[in-house]
């Protein structure tokens, strides 16, 4: 334990560093609060013994500088030595960020007492917090796995839902394009009677990575919507924009070359509807939705593996 100790008195120094050393941790000394405030920042000790009285500044102020030297999350012991006991300084002390205050001349069992009692609070602190970040990580791996589809690895439904409706306020709020695909896999019940659904499973997760691969911006999202159909978010994007994804999502999945004996183009292939708006302040994010399924719907009419954009986008 490395304890830092802050007295002007060579003599009092002396004493207090023997004290510490029988207890077996190591000495900082400062006999100044500048100096102190310099070994503080060099050394980040575990415990701090601040005289109240020096030659430059208050051990108050020396207490209150250092509890603003620390960053946010961390926390130095600080036992007051004094000369001083009435109960206003003792409450000065505390108020200044101290956290015990010992009275001179100091007892050599009395310190040995304090410095243990500090120790076991420290290192009390030290495992809640140890705890504290593992129940953090915890709640965001949970946080995760409930936004997530089990199957693909993309978002789920669920983030999906509460994605399009923060950006739907977003872009309402700023004004700006909104735009949503919708994604399908063409002809994707005949692919799973043909070739089993360990094959559909793996056919979904190649479409979801190729999709995600072609995202332009980290503010883009999928999310699988719902069996074999994907959904698409591209804030602060116009319809044209949103056109230039789609077809490089439709070409990707056709690169992946997956054969579909069921399908009149020898592949899996997807159909993408596109919508696009600025939302007004009386529209709801299910119009959107409605438009670009809508978009879609006409995409598979038409012909499949193509891309449709919505009447009134």
């Amino acid at each position: 334990m490395k304890i830092l100790v802050i007295e002007d008195s060579r003599t009092n120094l002396a004493i207090l560093t023997a004290y510490i050393e029988r207890f077996g941790s190591s000495v900082i000394v400062a006999e100044t609060g500048e100096q102190a405030l310099q070994r503080f920042a060099q050394s980040r000790p575990d415990l701090i013994l601040l005289d109240v009285v020096l030659p430059d500044i208050d051990g108050y102020t020396v207490a209150q500088r250092i509890r603003a030297l620390e960053k946010p999350g961390d926390w130095t012991p600080i036992i007051f030595l004094s000369s001083l006991g009435e109960d206003s300084h003792i409450e000065q002390g505390i108020a200044a960020g101290g956290d015990d205050y010992l009275l001179k001349p100091i007892s050599e069992i009395v310190l040995g007492a304090k410095i243990r009692a500090m120790q076991r609070i420290v290192q009390m602190r030290a495992s809640l917090i140890a705890l504290t970040r593992k129940l953090d990580a915890a709640n965001q791996e949970l946080i995760r796995l409930s936004s997530s589809d089990g199957l693909t690895g993309v978002a789920n439904r669920r983030f999906f839902d509460e994605t399009i409706s923060i950006e739907w306020r977003r872009a309402r709020r700023n004004g700006s394009y909104l735009t949503l695909l919708m994604c399908d896999v063409d002809a994707f019940k005949p692919f799973n009677d043909t070739y089993g659904h360990l094959a559909g499973d793996d056919c979904l997760r190649q479409v979801a990575a190729a999709i995600r691969k072609n995202m332009q911006r980290p503010s883009d999202s999928v999310a699988r919507y719902g069996g074999e159909e994907f959904a698409v978010i591209l804030p602060e994007t116009p319809a044209g924009g949103g056109l230039m994804v789609a077809e490089k999502i439709r070409h990707a999945i056709r690169e992946l070359n997956i054969p579909h004996a069921g399908s009149p183009f020898g592949r899996v292939t997807m159909s993408i509807g596109i919508a696009a708006t600025i939302p007004g302040h009386d529209s709801q994010s299910d119009e959107l939705v409605h438009a670009a399924d809508q978009a879609l719907y006409r995409a598979k009419r038409d012909g499949r593996d193509r891309v449709c954009r919505a009447e009134s986008g």
